[in-house]
């Protein structure tokens, strides 16, 4: 795969990783990375974007949704995400990232009207925080091969 063809696809998995849609894209991400290490910065500018605009797509579903019954039924039968968001506000998306919980923290986020701006700040953070340590970890690696 080329260089453009692999940014398109670390783009594609990282938006639909973190929609409601099952997957990952770390696996992505290294695989970019090992196959042209001197593109850092766009993999991870690009992931980062494409894992953000996924996570403000749940919070549209939140917004979208009417009823507090609807929000739990989407988050997976738990007010546990409408909670900590409601108690914490837009800096809990720093852990949109995380498996499980962070799309239910994204829908309750839009459900409760948290500013998109703030959230979409929150959310781009976090994810970029989570796939910088995946690419060190995976440069860290790959040196200790070499």
């Amino acid at each position: 795969m080329d260089e453009q063809s692999s940014l398109l696809a670390l783009f594609t998995s990282s938006f639909l990783a973190a929609t409601l849609l099952p997957g990952g894209s770390e696996a992505v991400l290294v695989g970019v990375l090992v196959a042209y290490p001197d593109l850092i910065w766009h993999a991870l500018i690009l992931a980062t974007i494409g894992n953000t605009l996924g996570g403000m797509s749940s919070y549209l579903i939140g917004r979208l949704l009417p009823d507090k019954q609807a929000l739990i039924k989407k988050t997976g039968g738990s007010s546990r995400g409408l909670d900590w968001v409601h108690g914490h506000g837009a800096p809990i998306l720093l852990l949109s990232w995380a498996p499980v919980i962070g799309d239910a923290l994204c829908v309750a986020a839009g459900w409760l009207r948290i500013n998109w701006l703030w959230a979409m700040l929150f959310m781009a953070i976090g994810k970029f925080a989570r796939y910088w340590i995946v690419a060190s970890a995976a440069n860290t690696v790959a040196a200790s091969f070499s």
